[in-house]
């Protein structure tokens, strides 16, 4: 799918010339007329690049850039001018602009510019994917993020899972002074105590069965940036009171290690548990969540931001039709309606698995209502307490089949299970998949 681009300038003679450079250049291109009409288109769809001009009425090309770098840091934005002036190219660079052309400028100087801001960053990965919201609720979240990011007080984000907990921590890291220096994610629910703690803070040669090399844990890799420390409330007491030692006195000590190791790292920690109920059930210290509660941000679920579901919807969408090559372009009304309705108590997690699993049904340019596979509807919510496992997993199979006209290609991908456990399992359970077919499917049973 060819990369999109936002061109903003007052000038429509401008906008003209510069859509049919780079449609040329095998790039799709909207325009804008003003700033503020170039925010709420930006805010509106997903872009690649924005090339802005500096001097606008209303709202100027660095203001623009501005609000851009605060909904979308790792978006680049290229800026033009007739003025030429150093002032305005110093001020722009120091706001993240990518870079700064002066008027007039030929083709191949804009080739060159494009390209190198086009360039392939993992675009798709946790580390650089935007937070896409119009929500009052989150852009007040965010405003408070970049305010505190200038510090390096520990934080605390909370919030339901799948809100974006450690999306908003990879943004203060950006945002902070400390964005050129690395940033750091441990799991703490995933690891168990002894090897959470030399994830940590490392270990020497020695130490204990299998350690055949020195390792640096987490801290020392994360010396000059930021730790995420992720689910805070499931580490162990014993380890809390080592980790509140090296928030006390920025040090670590590796397992088996013979001297303290000074580390410089901002602590950010998150959870999706009530921590001061974890506090009454002897859980977690409470000395440790003062110390890390310096700053508390907390997520909205999606189902307090409905403004930001079509936002995210087009964007998953975009996202997940260039990864698996589908010409899918846009949501039917219908679909679009659908999602709005829905609760998500998955939050955006669930609302992006929704998406690529419609993505993947889709047989047309449009995602329709059918299309939208909630969790409702291949049996989860009418499964409740009393169903065994083994129940319940049959009961999702089958609806699930049913859906998608016995097609064990598609009823895999939608389950996360290879095509042959979906036909042992109706081996297992002495069903004829051919009762789901709607004839003529590819992989259908």
């Amino acid at each position: 799918m060819e990369p999109r681009v936002l061109v903003v300038d007052d000038e429509p003679s401008m906008c003209r010339a510069l859509s049919a450079v780079l449609e040329r250049f095998g790039l799709k291109v909207s325009t804008a007329l003003d700033g503020l009409q170039g925010l709420t288109k930006f805010r509106r769809d997903v872009y690649d690049l924005v090339i802005a001009d500096l001097k606008m009425p209303g709202m100027s090309g660095v203001e623009l850039l501005k609000e851009i770098k605060r909904i979308s840091p790792r978006t680049p934005v290229v800026l033009l001018t007739a003025y030429g002036t150093i002032e305005g190219a110093v001020e722009a660079m120091k706001e993240g602009a990518f870079d700064f052309l002066q008027k007039p400028f030929s083709p191949e100087v804009l080739r060159d510019v494009v390209s190198r801001a086009l360039r392939p960053r993992d675009q798709d990965s946790p580390k650089s994917r935007p937070i896409i919201t119009q929500s009052p609720l989150m852009l007040e979240v965010l405003d408070m993020a970049r305010e505190v990011a200038k510090s390096s007080a520990p934080i605390l984000i909370t919030g339901e899972s799948g809100t974006g907990k450690e999306l908003l921590a990879r943004y203060i890291h950006e945002h902070s002074p400390r964005s050129r220096g690395p940033f750091v994610a441990i799991n703490c629910a995933a690891l168990p105590e002894g090897l959470l703690e030399s994830e940590l803070f490392g270990h020497e040669r020695g130490s204990f069965t299998g350690a055949v090399s020195q390792k640096k844990g987490k801290f020392e890799l994360a010396h000059g940036g930021t730790i995420l420390l992720d689910e805070i409330s499931e580490m162990p007491l014993a380890l809390q009171a080592k980790l509140l030692r090296v928030l006390q006195e920025g040090e670590i000590d590796r397992v088996g290690g013979l001297k303290p190791i000074p580390v410089d790292v901002r602590p950010i920690a998150t959870s999706n548990q009530d921590l001061s109920e974890r506090i009454r059930q002897g859980k977690f210290r409470e000395d440790l969540y003062f110390r890390l509660n310096v700053v508390h941000l907390k997520l909205p679920p999606l189902r307090e931001r409905e403004e930001d579901i079509p936002l995210l919807a087009e964007y998953f969408l975009e996202k997940y039709a260039r990864l698996n090559g589908k010409p899918v372009k846009e949501f039917s009304p219908e679909a679009l309606e659908k999602l709005s309705r829905y609760s998500w108590p998955g939050n955006v997690r669930q609302l992006e698995n929704v998406i690529h699993r419609a993505v993947l049904l889709a047989r047309s340019e449009r995602i329709t209502a059918e299309d939208l596979i909630l969790e409702e509807e291949i049996g989860v919510g009418r499964m409740g307490a009393g169903l065994s496992l083994r129940e319940m997993e049959k009961r999702l199979i089958i609806e699930t089949l049913r859906r998608v006209g016995g097609n064990r290609t598609r009823a895999a991908k939608l389950l996360g299970v290879s095509v042959r456990t979906i036909r042992n399992k109706l081996k297992e359970y002495g069903i004829d998949g051919r009762i789901f077919a709607k004839g003529g499917n590819d992989g259908a049973v």
